[in-house]
């Protein structure tokens, strides 16, 4: 054995050991730069953390966001106008945001305040509500967004126009039950738009009720419909999102007069889907809260790790059948969420 070459091994293996306990005091612990790295903060302004359809999408956001490296915090409106504009200041003022999404309560009233995060350098991204004044259209609608996902709610309600003219067929009066999910804010006002449009074609169809299902569950619309059976017990149709067509379901079931009206929802959830094929539902107008999620988050991880623009994403236009779903072709479609 060489002696010499033995020693030389033992010093090299000494300085080794020594190296890796340094690393590992030092807090290297082999652990890729990548997964090592602290996460994008991106900040998620809900119109209300507890409206289903929302949930459906922040899953599919998370999973995304996940695979990327980015950490999703939600804040949320609850619905009250004029909340988001302060949670803006609170996200730019914080400095640790790198984007922001947002699903608006307030319409075009919080462009000045989306256009306040983009030139404080973060990248925005607006989700399923009109932010702006144009009702017919996914593009966005200011010079700041990275992406804006939506089925334009105009659309939506010209398409529930179009399923109560096939509910109402033939009857010399059809009259209507109208629940809107809050009314007043930018996207009922606009769905109501759309679907009075489309109506109007049909001078034997009047609305002789409205409801609020406040989109949260179907609690609330099922008190408004007991309210309604109560004041105005004659209707042969009841259309509304599917929170407040589940709801509506209860006060019939419990009146005793399920079945004496057709139920058309909107928002493809599985409570419709279901309700359609079994009958209990006339129709629905589908939706997609999981798709918008996935395109909304897709789109942003290009615009902060490239800086593109993706502009605006109607996910509604490769739905089968426009998304309006009937007994005949129920089977095209598969709900992305509960009701």
């Amino acid at each position: 054995m060489n002696l010499r070459s033995s020693s030389r091994r033992s010093t090299r293996a000494i300085a080794a050991a020594v190296l890796a306990v340094s690393m590992l005091a030092a807090g290297f612990t082999g652990i890729s730069s990548a997964s090592a790295a602290s996460p994008i903060n991106v900040a998620y302004l809900s119109a209300s953390s507890a409206n289903t359809w929302l949930k459906a999408s922040k899953v599919q956001m998370d999973k995304i966001a996940k695979a990327n490296n980015i950490k999703i915090t939600e804040f949320d409106a609850q619905f009250k106008p004029g909340e988001q504009a302060k949670q803006i200041q609170d996200v730019i003022a914080s400095g640790k945001y790198k984007a922001l999404i947002i699903a608006s309560v307030d319409g075009a009233g919080i462009i000045p305040s989306l256009k306040d995060a983009v030139a404080a350098g973060l990248k925005v991204g607006v989700l399923n509500q009109v932010v702006g004044t144009k009702l017919d259209t996914a593009k966005p609608q200011f010079s700041g967004p990275s992406v804006v996902v939506m089925v334009p709610p105009k659309v939506s309600g010209e398409r529930l126009g179009k399923l109560t003219l096939q509910a109402c067929k033939g009857k010399t009066s059809c009259k209507v039950v109208f629940f809107y999910g809050i009314k007043g804010i930018p996207l009922d006002t606009a769905i109501k738009e759309g679907y009075d449009s489309v109506i109007a074609t049909n001078p034997a169809i009047t609305i002789v009720a409205e409801g609020e299902g406040k989109y949260l569950g179907p609690d609330v619309a099922q008190k408004a419909m007991q309210d309604i059976l109560s004041s105005t017990p004659n209707f042969d149709v009841i259309v509304g999102p599917d929170q407040a067509i589940q709801g509506v379901v209860l006060a019939l079931s419990d009146a005793d007069k399920l079945g004496t009206a057709k139920l058309i929802g909107f928002g493809g959830s599985k409570a419709a889907i279901n309700g359609v094929k079994n009958g209990t539902w006339f129709a629905d107008l589908f939706g997609a809260p999981g798709t918008e999620g996935k395109l909304l988050m897709d789109a942003m991880v290009k615009a902060i790790k490239t800086g593109k623009k993706s502009g605006g994403i109607d996910p509604g236009t490769k739905l089968p059948d426009s998304g309006l779903v009937t007994k005949a072709n129920v089977s095209k479609f598969k709900a992305e969420w509960n009701g």
